[in-house]
């Protein structure tokens, strides 16, 4: 009896060793977690794990179903696709995976929906968004500023490589974006980039569902997005459905072979996304357009592969979902399959009908970029999906418009031109419009750094149709070449200690900078209570004498402005205006807080922008 004591203990310890050592294989479960509730009852989770491929699944849990379980071509993955019924409740789900004669459970949780986020407002032109590279807006933690065992430590000194900017740091100054009159805030992807250099602008990902440990984690970003909401501030996380970064798991342990468009060598994509649209495009610039790799550290991914298009549609219902984000900015739109952008914005929006997300097509003409926007009847029948277009082709028009001699179709005749094309567009006045980004020459230095210029095109980009994105430091007046990445992404003066300049604080700024800020600020803080800006209709009259005349107006408020690259002082004979003037007796010029009493002729200066609120 003895000895049969024994044999059984043996035989159930080492069932319960395989089942430890099975137990340890399964490294992740993705997505991290999921709700019950949603509109989409389907769920795919990968898992990951050393030769977990040939595991057999069980799920008992009352409303959830499995419909297919998915090995792959790689034995270390294994997708099981759910279903969870309505009327699921949350909780830990049990999920075994047996394996020659080794089982393991795990707890899978199902959560409860917090709020009516399928309700969720977002960004709109009520808005102005401020664009922030966080490596260099400010650093609010050092002890951040390298983790052990990440590949690339900080070195302010190098201009291409991590400086130490975090989340804390943006947290700790969301006063200063309520005084200026921001309202949103954009940043540029915070996901863990664990890339052995140049990854500090975060658009190569390592870990999809993990926010860089150098800028605070996933909590901290939870931190920032509640604080900010408190203070009437929304956040834009900004996304990459293209590419990701070649330490990525995925990468290196790559799924299956058409997880990623390969070649047998490298090669690039020929960043032509006007063969998209094109319909004389040849198939092979097609194929170089959407399957070529952005960079040899990004990787391109295959969006027409199922799982990955799974994969990244539920990684970003998830952020939404979890962080209570209020708006997606999609980076390279044009460049990843389009049956698969679409796909992927209309799943978005399908889970969450009022949202918005904006999407990167850098483009220079209006039909290519309007090819993009939602409810667009393109000739192909291609329908995108896609809310908002960032609006190069008026970015364009604005570089040149405030510098250049007048001309029929130069001068401030660029704008008037580029948005008479608006008839394209199914929602023009959803476009993020900007003076500048990370990716192009700073306002003021392609301004030739000449303030008058810096005033027109602030006051043209907050009162013109459109959500106005705005980029860090263009309120006190930095330069930089779009060339030269680094000069574009300089440190926001006093985000770290002991910089001699703290814009934070308004410590030894330069009287023109000073007088930059407290343009843009006058304008943006009036901007958020102006109807008429956010909702109302643009009517625009024919530019001529160097000078450019537009209003926004709803049924009961009407804003005027006027711009004028003369040099010389001059009067504006309004009756030309007479349509858009009529029923409006007085106006406060909004920046000098001037009343003007006689609105027939009005004096205006040389090289100005006039914003004047009429008044009955």
């Amino acid at each position: 009896m003895k000895m049969r004591k024994i044999s059984v203990i043996i035989f159930w310890l080492s069932i319960s060793l395989l089942g430890q050592t099975f137990a340890q294989n399964i490294e992740k479960a993705q997505p991290l977690h999921w709700w019950v509730g949603m509109r989409n009852s389907n769920l795919q989770i990968m898992l990951y794990g050393k030769n977990i491929g040939k595991s057999e699944v069980k799920i008992n849990y009352k409303g959830v179903k499995i419909k297919k379980v998915q090995p792959v071509e790689n034995p270390n993955y294994l997708f099981v696709d759910l279903e969870i019924g309505a009327g699921t409740v949350a909780g830990k789900m049990p999920i075994s995976l047996s394996q020659n004669g080794s089982i393991q459970t795990f707890e899978y949780e199902l959560k409860a929906r917090q709020g009516q986020k399928s309700q969720m407002k977002s960004f709109d032109p009520s808005d102005i968004v401020y664009l922030i590279m966080p490596d260099r807006f400010a650093n609010g933690d050092p002890n951040n500023d390298n983790i052990e065992g990440m590949l690339e430590k900080a070195n302010r000194s190098n201009p291409h490589g991590r400086h130490g900017g975090d989340l804390q740091g943006i947290i700790q100054n969301l006063d200063y974006f309520q005084k200026i009159g921001v309202t949103a805030l954009w940043l540029n992807p915070i996901l863990e980039n664990d890339m052995k250099a140049y990854s500090y602008h975060g658009y190569a990902a390592t870990d999809l569902y993990q926010v860089d440990r150098r800028f605070g984690g996933n909590q901290v970003y939870q931190e920032l997005i509640d604080k900010a909401h408190a203070k009437g501030i929304k956040i834009i996380m900004d996304m990459v459905a293209n590419h990701i970064g070649l330490e990525n798991f995925l990468v290196k342990d790559i799924p299956m072979k058409d997880w990623l468009n390969q070649f047998p060598t490298f090669t690039k994509s020929n960043f032509r996304g006007e063969t998209v649209s094109d319909p004389y495009a040849s198939e092979q610039d097609k194929m170089l357009m959407a399957n070529g790799w952005f960079d040899t550290n990004m990787p391109d991914l295959n969006g027409k592969n199922p799982f990955v298009a799974n994969y990244l549609v539920q990684n970003n219902i998830w952020w939404i979902e979890e962080s209570g984000i209020d708006g997606i900015r999609m980076d390279t739109y044009p460049y990843p399959d389009k049956n698969f952008m679409s796909l992927w914005a209309k799943a978005i929006l399908d889970e969450y009908p009022n949202y918005n997300i904006t999407g990167e097509a850098w483009l220079m003409n209006v039909p290519a970029v309007s090819y993009w926007q939602r409810n667009q009847k393109n000739a192909d029948g291609f329908q995108a999906h896609l809310p908002s277009m960032i609006d190069f082709p008026l970015y364009r028009a604005m570089s040149q418009a405030f510098k250049e001699p007048y001309g029929w179709e130069t001068g401030l005749a660029r704008l008037y031109v580029t948005l008479s094309q608006d008839f394209a567009y199914p929602n023009a006045i959803n476009n993020l419009i900007f003076l500048d980004n990370h990716d192009v020459t700073r306002f003021f230095t392609d301004a030739n750094q000449n303030m008058s210029a810096y005033k027109m095109g602030t006051a043209f980009l907050l009162t013109t149709r459109g959500i106005p994105q705005w980029y860090y430091g263009t309120e006190v007046l930095m330069t930089g070449e779009g060339a030269d990445h680094p000069s574009l992404r300089v440190d926001f003066a006093g985000g770290w200690a002991g910089d001699k300049v703290n814009v934070f604080k308004n410590e030894n700024l330069r009287p023109a900078q000073q007088e930059a800020l407290a343009y843009f600020s006058k304008l943006a803080n009036w901007r958020k209570t102006q109807k008429a800006i956010h909702k109302g209709k643009l009517t625009h009259f024919v530019p001529n004498d160097n000078m450019y005349v537009y209003f926004r107006h709803t049924e009961t408020e009407s804003v005027m402005v006027i711009l004028y690259s003369g040099y010389k002082d001059t009067e504006l004979d309004t009756q030309r205006f007479a349509e858009r003037l009529k029923g409006f007796k007085t106006a406060k010029n909004v920046i000098t807080d001037e009343k003007l009493g006689n609105l027939d002729k009005i004096k205006v200066p040389a090289y100005s922008a006039l914003v004047l609120e009429l008044e009955k």
